[in-house]
């Protein structure tokens, strides 16, 4: 009584078919799809853009002094 069956489904289905036509609903659908993946890419956007700072933070700044500053050469003569 309280559960719908497969008879009560047919009836719902060929209701909406009748509301909508056949041609709009693939229409229909495929516009569903497309706001599904448009939300998709937003929350993928923000992900990044919130990682992109914690990555900035992580990684050490080099200043213009210690750029411009030659590496220490190793001593090549053995110390005795």
């Amino acid at each position: 009584m309280g559960s719908m069956s497969i008879g009560h489904w047919l009836i719902v289905l060929v209701i909406v078919l009748l509301l909508f036509g056949a041609n709009k609903i693939p229409k229909l659908m495929g516009d569903m799809a497309k706001g599904v993946k448009a939300f998709k890419h937003g929350l993928k956007d923000e992900d990044e853009a919130q990682a992109a700072p914690a990555q900035a933070a992580a990684q050490p700044q080099v200043t213009e002094a210690q750029a411009a500053k030659p590496a220490a050469a190793p001593d090549s003569a053995p110390k005795v």
